[in-house]
């Protein structure tokens, strides 16, 4: 690999993890936001929608300047494919956190929904997979990708837990089913969130093992 093709993936790698910042810090505001009813902090997540946008967009044209300039094969070629995908997926998050803000500006308004405490651990285990997910393709790690993939199994079944109780109390509480409507929009979209780290994860066993594992859960093992 020439130089110059090392430097421009070093700078590529920055970027994502740049990008990466900005859409770890507009999830945790928009659930703080949802859990506070705190009006402003929703609208901050929503403002900042547009630089993460402008992110994705100029590392999709570092992507295709490098696959440009340098013909990339074998694993670089494995790179910055893998690159786009990962880009892909945090502008995703981006747009859920954005999804999760809107509903925490409905839910400030009454008749109030309680949060459910559920919530609060669905959402750590979520930041905890966007987190692990990012640290797997700095590092390359495909034992952490593998675990990240199998914390999605334990989001999906706070979310299946939480849904339901929303369910309940919209049945037992027909004046609050508009709140818990929202309510229900908001946990499904952290719980897309935790498929896009999924996503992530299968990307990293892409890079390092040249196997895409994607709709295929049978391919991804956790050793050790």
């Amino acid at each position: 690999m020439s130089k110059h093709m090392q430097r421009d993936l070093d700078y590529l790698q920055r970027d994502i993890l740049a990008l990466a910042g900005l859409v770890e810090v507009a999830i945790y505001k928009a659930i703080r936001a949802l859990q506070e009813r705190n009006v402003e902090l929703a609208h901050e997540v929503i403002r900042g929608d547009s630089q993460i946008d402008l992110e994705e967009n100029h590392i999709d044209e570092e992507c295709l300047k490098i696959l440009a300039l340098h013909q990339p094969v074998a694993v670089d070629l494995r790179k910055i494919t893998a690159a786009m995908m990962i880009n892909v997926d945090l502008e995703r998050m981006g747009d859920l956190a954005e999804d999760i803000a809107e509903r925490a500006i409905q839910l400030a308004r009454p008749p109030y929904m309680p949060i459910p405490e559920k919530l609060q651990k669905m959402t750590d285990l979520t930041t905890t997979m966007v987190h692990q997910s990012l640290d797997s393709f700095v590092n390359l790690n495909v034992h952490q990708a593998r675990v990240v993939w199998r914390l999605d199994d334990e989001v999906d079944h706070y979310n299946d837990e939480i849904i339901q109780d929303i369910i309940q109390t919209m049945k037992s509480h027909p004046e609050l089913i508009e709140p818990a409507l929202s309510l229900f929009s908001a946990t499904r979209h952290l719980e897309r969130i935790a498929d896009h780290a999924t996503n992530i994860a299968e990307d990293v066993i892409y890079l390092v093992e040249g196997e895409i594992v994607r709709h295929r859960p049978t391919a991804v093992r956790v050793e050790g």
